[in-house]
């Protein structure tokens, strides 16, 4: 055990391997009462010593299901505190370089207490890792009538205020943060690269599966929230839902989610068609003043470092377990791409690209680009290739190899995690620990030097490639990505 002493009390951690961590540690007060649907507190103190031995609270979210919840863990630890950190630090008295973890989950799910967020490789790696939490769904993302728009990500801004206002108690230099995040951790980081609330507050960024491009508009938002009220029979007021039990009104959330997705394709939601979030940031013109890749084309966040990438393919994750695959044709895939104002004969393009796959791999590679691939290109592009950028392509022995370099596959090799049991739930048995040595090393370089150890992606479109065989390719699928050239 190891005392501390913060600007909030004494915090009371626990050592061992040369790693120190502290859990639970709240950086707001829980949001609950009066504090329902408003923007966080500034960090609480106490008198005495905190115990920050165990996972703190994670916030209200719907959960998965099956097939999803057999390959994602999604720990639920009960409790209000539930605005908190978790913090591995490699020395309480250094000033080490920091690494803020921002999970995904579509913005509905995921907390800190997912077992290969643990940070404790960074941190015996010299870099103090900060895993928080942020408020989901209706609470975090939902349009209120009088209450502040996007309070996730407020949530995530107070966070970093936490780490620049606290982080140098727990051996952290607060003069060298980088966010990351994967899928909607990576779209809010993409966000908070955009907001001039978070200004200053990092000087780093990392994307996996996420970029610029994921926001609804207030429109949008107001639509899915008034729909919600509706349902409830209230207003899409502070009072209104604050009347709904917390149960009640994630459960009302994932109905409304579920009507959403099937109703789609009649155009009854528009953008959400395509983007299929009901529940995620939205262009407020004050917390996200527009849409990310926008705010970033014009300059914002030029002077941060990038690394951005994704898997090879992303929506196996999202498409196999379902077991569609084999019912899908090419007719389908056309009528996809249509959907996204693409041209259907593109097709011919990922068939050349792809020669021997069947029409639900060829979905796999448009859907891919679509959602993942190509807004990660565009933000890079706005940089004029000032990032560094790779790809993730080894593929998970799962689903008889059909689920391949799916979506979230690459993070337990960047956490160095592959010896936890929850691991094998998206890898399959025995996944190489030599490219999980060469991925988080990579992450660890980019942290403390701001170099990964590859070139920029520049003129040449250089990208590493993560796999058994690891190595840069200059502009990988180039004739898909030029489908999307004045499309997306």
């Amino acid at each position: 055990m190891i005392t501390v002493d913060t600007p909030q009390g004494q915090v009371r951690g626990r050592t061992g391997a040369g790693v120190t961590s502290f859990l639970g540690v709240p950086y707001a007060e829980a949001p609950f009462g009066p504090r329902r649907f408003q923007a966080p507190s500034p960090p609480p103190t106490w008198d005495g010593v905190r115990d920050a031995l165990e996972l703190g609270a994670t916030v209200p979210k719907v959960g998965y299901r099956p097939p999803t919840s057999e390959i994602l863990s999604e720990p639920v630890v009960p409790g209000d505190d539930c605005l908190n950190v978790n913090v591995f630090t490699p020395d309480v008295g250094g000033s080490a370089p920091v690494f803020v973890w921002i999970h995904g989950g579509a913005f509905v799910n995921g907390s800190n207490a997912i077992p290969t967020y643990d940070g404790s490789a960074f941190a015996r790696d010299g870099v103090v890792a900060v895993v928080i939490n942020y408020r989901l769904g209706v609470d975090g993302f939902a349009s209120i009538d009088g209450a502040p728009a996007n309070r996730g990500m407020l949530d995530q801004v107070a966070a970093l205020e936490w780490v620049r206002d606290h982080i140098a108690s727990y051996g952290g230099d607060p003069a060298r943060v980088t966010i990351a995040g994967e899928s909607a951790g990576a779209m809010s980081v993409g966000t908070l690269m955009s907001m001039p609330r978070a200004e200053g507050l990092f000087q780093r960024a990392i994307l996996q599966s996420g970029a610029g491009h994921h926001v609804i508009t207030a429109e949008t938002a107001a639509k899915v929230s008034a729909a919600l009220a509706s349902g409830l029979g209230v207003e899409a007021s502070i009072d209104g839902l604050d009347s709904v039990p917390v149960d009640a009104l994630v459960d009302a959330q994932r109905e409304l989610s579920d009507r959403i997705t099937a109703e789609a394709p009649t155009g009854a939601w528009g953008e959400l068609a395509l983007n299929v979030m009901a529940f995620e940031p939205y262009i407020d013109g004050d917390v996200v003043p527009a849409l990310p890749f926008s705010r970033i084309s014009d300059g914002a966040s030029a002077q941060v470092d990038v690394l951005i990438g994704t898997t090879s393919e992303e929506h196996a994750f999202f498409i196999v377990p379902a077991g569609i695959v084999p019912h899908l044709t090419e007719d389908y895939v056309k009528m996809v791409l249509a959907g996204y104002r693409a041209d259907p004969s593109a097709l011919d393009r990922y068939r050349e690209q792809l020669p021997d796959a069947s029409a639900g791999e060829l979905m796999i590679a448009v859907m891919t680009d679509w959602f993942f691939r190509i807004p990660a290109t565009r933000l890079v592009e706005a940089r004029s290739g000032d990032a560094f950028v790779y790809e993730f392509t080894w593929r998970s022995s799962l689903f008889d190899g059909a689920l391949g370099a799916c979506h979230a596959l690459e993070i337990p090799f960047v956490f160095d995690m592959l010896h936890k049991p929850e691991t094998a739930r998206i890898t399959g048995p025995n996944p190489p620990q030599q490219v999980a040595d060469q991925m988080h090393r990579a992450w660890v370089d980019f942290v403390r030097d701001g170099s990964p150890g590859w070139d920029r992606y520049g003129t040449d479109r250089a990208v590493m490639m993560f796999g058994n065989e690891p190595g840069v390719a200059l502009d990988p699928r180039s004739a898909t990505r030029a489908v999307w050239d004045g499309v997306r």
